[in-house]
């Protein structure tokens, strides 16, 4: 009632091990897969909107170019924006990119980030999906609304059809795409993250005196995680000398 959380907690997604790898590569792979699988067209020459450029928005960017497609990011944070444009992608506002885009993916964690006025604007035939969050990134209220016409086509795919005769096919009805059309991140990324929340709940257990509120993940298993994954693959890194470690935790005087 108060707001507060009554107990410790450990944000798991905060952690390098998490964001780096399940939000970046998971969430990457995943939702292009799903996106291919669900659609069976061709990705290579495609005008992909890419809205939101955090690390899942970078991850599907990522393995979209190599794919071959013409990314466009659109965004609302200037160094996001800024990172898009240096990763060599277009960076456009949303009302420019809503009739350019032939697939459009929602990554923001938001709300109704694609609308109305996107709608109108958009291409005989666009795919739209989201890969940020729930179904609220994609307002198909709106959408609904504009249609006179709404029926499955595929699985998992609906078309709305406009009364200019256009239509606009939205991927597993706006839900995750990546789950709700597929079958989610690679086993090989899972690990990391569940290994991240087994290691985190028994760090809860075993310090009861951690006040309440939230709490990064400990950079011990944060770092022991990697550790454990690197000897899996086979790799191996070096180890610095007793000069080395002297040298980087003694204050240097600028």
């Amino acid at each position: 009632r108060e707001g507060r959380l009554a107990f410790p907690a450990i944000a798991v997604n905060d952690a390098r091990c998490k964001t780096w790898f399940d939000n970046y590569y998971g969430t990457g792979q995943s939702t292009v897969g799903a996106i291919m699988r669900a659609t069976n067209l061709m990705v290579s020459g495609m005008k992909v909107v890419i809205v939101g450029y955090g690390w899942v928005g970078r991850g599907i960017a990522r393995m979209l170019a190599a794919l071959g497609a013409h990314v466009i990011v659109t965004e609302i944070d200037p160094i996001a924006g800024l990172l898009a444009i240096m990763d060599g992608f277009t960076l456009m506002k949303m009302d420019q990119a809503a009739g350019t885009g032939d697939l459009f993916i929602t990554a923001t964690a938001s709300i109704d980030v694609i609308a109305s006025p996107h709608f109108e604007k958009m291409k005989h035939n666009a795919i739209l999906c989201n890969a940020g969050h729930f179904n609220r990134e994609i307002d198909l209220i709106s959408l609904e609304a504009m249609a006179t016409k709404v029926e499955t086509v595929r699985e998992n795919i609906t078309a709305y059809t406009l009364k200019d005769g256009r239509e606009i096919h939205v991927i597993a009805h706006g839900a995750l795409v990546n789950i709700a059309a597929a079958d989610g991140h690679p086993v090989e990324i899972m690990d990391i993250s569940f290994s991240l929340q087994a290691l985190s709940a028994e760090y809860l257990t075993h310090h009861r005196s951690i006040p309440a509120g939230v709490h990064a993940v400990p950079e011990s298993i944060d770092r022991m995680v990697a550790d454990i994954k690197l000897e899996t693959m086979g790799a191996a890194l070096d180890l610095e000398t007793e000069a080395q470690k002297e040298y980087r935790q003694k204050d240097l005087i600028v």
